[in-house]
């Protein structure tokens, strides 16, 4: 009987916890931004207004007409971003994209991050997928 009782308090401490949030994976999750082979995500901020992400082409070709968008039901859809070098990207290049993020609550921020490109040697477009987890402050 006692020990039922010692598991009853153990069971509804660990209830407590997860229910203020102590306990919660989110809070654990590591900043990370991932991309396939041939594109890189070199480095990535983001605030409740304002996600920016360097990204690097490492495929061997050009690529043109370089799209970046960020995809997650946080922002409700896309989230278009902006590159400096007006979307083309040489091999071995990096830009710098800018996305409109307003209204991102704070907390961990998980997306999916799109790259669509024409490859300059063939004309065909591609689309490669990542995945963007950042902590907006």
């Amino acid at each position: 009987m006692t020990y039922g009782w010692a598991i009853l308090v153990v069971l509804a401490a660990i209830a407590a916890l997860a229910y203020f949030g102590v306990l919660s994976p989110d809070r654990f999750l590591p900043e990370k931004c991932t991309l396939p082979s041939g594109v890189a995500c070199l480095d990535f901020t983001g605030t409740s207004t304002t996600t920016t992400l360097v990204i690097q082409n490492s495929a061997g070709f050009d690529m043109q007409t370089v799209v970046v968008s960020i995809n997650s039901t946080a922002t409700g859809g896309n989230m278009p971003c902006t590159g400096t070098l007006g979307g083309t990207l040489v091999d071995g290049m990096k830009d710098t994209f800018t996305c409109n993020s307003t209204g991102l609550a704070s907390g961990k921020f998980k997306g999916t991050l799109n790259i669509n490109y024409l490859n300059a040697q063939t004309g065909m477009t591609h689309l490669k997928s990542g995945e963007l987890i950042l902590k907006i402050p």
